[in-house]
Parts: C-alpha cells; structure tokens; sequence
C-alpha cells in the first residue's frame, strides 16, 4: 500500500501563513507529479499547485503569486506554502501523487491521494 499522510492546516486569520507538508510511504518506486488539490463542499475538486519531476510547476491562477509547492523527493515529500491567505482559500486541501507503485504483481501507474487536512481562513 501506498500512504500518503498531510499536516499543517488549520485555522488562521487572512493574511495570514500556513506551510502544509505531505509524506509518502509504503510500495512506492518513483514519484513524478507531486501536487496539491483543495474541494469545498458542493464544489469539484480542483488544482492547486504540482511540480513535475522535471522541475516545472503549475497553479491555479487564483493562487499564483501567494502559494509556492516544493518537494524532496529523496524523502518522499513535498510541501504547500500558504502566505496571504484569503477567506476563499478556505478548503480541505488534499496531497497528490502520480507515480509507480509496486504491489504482488509488479510495477503499475497510480494516482495516489491524502486523506486531506482543513484549512480555514477568518476574516
């Protein structure tokens, strides 16, 4: 099994910071995608940010300029700062993986998620 574990969020005022952090364990070989996605009720889940194992990153335009991902992939983690929060960052935010696992049979691709941490902000 592959597990991935977030922290970090919480409650904080606008304006405020949070550094969320994901680590992975279990069968996994190799992690190329590392990402953040975030879903409030009623609304899909959507992209935060991802790093590609090739160094290049994207956001979501709603955060660009506020959030920043990285990653150490020798320790199978990746993070999420959060600075100059706003009430509509408000979500849980949920830790992606796209990569190679390793199970009885082999190796296989797989998407692999978090079990989410909320972040409120307050205004």
């Amino acid at each position: 099994q592959v597990q991935l574990v977030e922290s970090g969020g919480g409650l904080v005022q606008a304006g405020g910071s949070l550094r969320l952090s994901c680590v992975v364990s279990g069968s996994i070989v190799r992690l190329n995608t590392m990402g953040w996605y975030r879903q409030t009720p009623g609304k899909q889940r959507e992209l935060v940010a991802d790093l590609t194992s090739g160094g290049s990153t994207n956001y979501a335009d709603s955060v660009k300029g506020r959030f920043t991902v990285s990653g150490d992939r020798a320790k199978n983690t990746v993070f999420l700062q959060m600075n100059s929060l706003k009430p509509e960052d408000t979500a849980v935010y949920y830790c992606n993986i796209k990569g190679l696992g390793l199970n009885s049979v082999g190796l296989y691709v797989g998407d692999f998620w978090g079990q989410g941490t909320q972040v409120t902000v307050s205004s």
